[in-house]
């Protein structure tokens, strides 16, 4: 029996390992709707981060029901100010916390994510709280949405593995794949060029990284504008998914600790004998309910035995603990993060990128700068689809948008224009 449990194949060659990480990206989409209707002035960040998981946890309830796996979060909800860069979530039991309200127009990044059986999809979108959706936005807050915005377009293509789209004979598609994929500091290069034509700049050490059965943080990494020589580990190759995060500033993009508690930790593999009876009950608390997954202090059965047992099991390396990090000039930040799949086609799936969750497409038309992308290799980029078809041809033709879109709107923000993102759909 034991055997027969070893040889399930989660891998992305398994149909059943992509349709758990497209359910839980599809959750993970739904209530991170949900919760940027509740970002609006006055609005306090713990109400609407207790909104989020309890919405999370209804959705995750309605799906493999009777089944024996495990699901829930992969990513608490988390509501971050204007220039907190790290994931934020409060706490009720402390008063300054708890008081904590969402400020006029301040870009507030909304992270989260769920999990079915251990295939974990999490999501951040960055929204303007009390923003007119009717109106065009524009000046600084546009500069620094269109520069995420392409930033994050320009990544996700740079994320394909080389020869992935090529088509032609076998040996055109052969000396494509043999190409060498862009270095870490090739990819910084670009995007900071991005980030450069709307005079903004990339957060430093953003991290991309590989996902895996009950990990969002597994052996490969992509670390963008590193700080003090840093470096990723590894490049994105065919049937993986990963975490791609991106980061922009409208100050100089560096980073500095913020004052604050620590409440978003995570279990890990290490093993330490903990003497204080609440850290043994909050570990017991998390291995059941969290497993290794991100998991906020708010979550946990009584806040405050968590707030004092999670002191031993930090220092015990059992969890380890997210830093509260925030720009260096208190300037707005803006973040996006996209889980995605890279596939070989088949019967349910297209060559290229699948989106498996990420936020909600831009509207072009709403947001208005007067500047724009010139560089021609970036523009070249943008051009590039995220996926193509490869699979037998569906009988009612459907009118194709041109992936030339999203490299016309970033050199002509000014004009309307649709964003291509959904090349990638299916």
């Amino acid at each position: 029996m034991s055997d027969e449990k070893d040889a399930i194949d989660y891998s992305l060659n398994n149909p059943d390992t992509l349709t758990k990480y497209k359910t839980a990206g599809q959750i993970s989409e739904k209530v991170l709707a949900e919760v940027s209707k509740l970002c609006v002035p006055g609005a306090k960040i713990v109400d609407i981060c207790q909104r989020g998981d309890k919405l999370l946890e209804e959705e995750v309830s309605k799906v493999y029901r009777g089944k024996k796996i495990t699901k829930g979060f992969s990513h608490p909800t988390t509501v971050s100010p204007a220039s907190y860069v790290t994931p934020y979530t409060p706490l009720t039991s402390d008063e300054s916390e708890a008081a904590l309200e969402v400020q006029p127009n301040e870009p507030i990044k909304i992270q989260l994510g769920a999990q079915i059986d251990g295939f974990g999809a999490i999501v951040c979108d960055t929204v303007l709280a009390g923003e007119n959706k009717d109106e065009v936005l524009t000046g600084r807050p546009a500069d620094l949405i269109l520069a995420t915005h392409y930033a994050n377009e320009l990544l996700l293509r740079l994320m394909v593995p080389p020869g992935l789209l090529a088509q032609g004979t076998d040996e055109e598609k052969a000396k494509a794949a043999s190409q060498k994929p862009p270095t870490q500091a090739k990819m910084t290069s670009l995007l900071e060029k991005v980030c450069e034509a709307y005079e903004c700049n990339l957060v430093e050490s953003t991290t991309s990284w590989l996902f895996d059965r009950n990990e969002i943080e597994s052996t490969k990494k992509i670390v963008l504008a590193p700080q003090d020589g840093g470096k990723g580990d590894g490049v994105p190759a065919v049937s993986e998914v990963w975490g791609v995060e991106m980061g922009v500033s409208l100050g100089s993009g560096k980073c500095k600790a913020l004052d604050g508690r620590a409440t978003l930790h995570r279990r890990t593999t290490q093993t330490y004998g903990l003497k204080r009876p609440t850290s043994r009950k909050i570990l017991s608390e998390v291995q059941k309910k969290f497993g290794t997954f991100p998991f906020s202090l708010r979550q946990l059965e009584d806040e405050r035995d968590a707030k004092s047992g999670v002191v031993e099991c930090v220092r015990g390396n059992v969890f380890r603990q997210y830093e509260l990090v925030g720009d260096k000039d208190n300037a707005p930040v803006a973040r996006l993060l996209t889980t995605i799949a890279t596939n070989v086609a088949t019967a349910i799936t297209k060559n290229g990128i699948t989106k498996l969750g990420g936020p909600p497409a831009l509207d072009l038309s709403k947001v208005k700068s007067d500047k724009k992308i010139t560089d021609e290799e970036i523009l070249k980029i943008l051009e590039q689809p995220l996926a193509r078809n490869t699979g037998k041809k569906s009988k009612s033709k459907k009118k194709k948008k041109p992936a030339k879109k999203a490299a016309a709107a970033a050199a002509a923000p000014t004009e309307d224009s649709d964003d291509d993102s959904d090349d990638s759909d299916e």
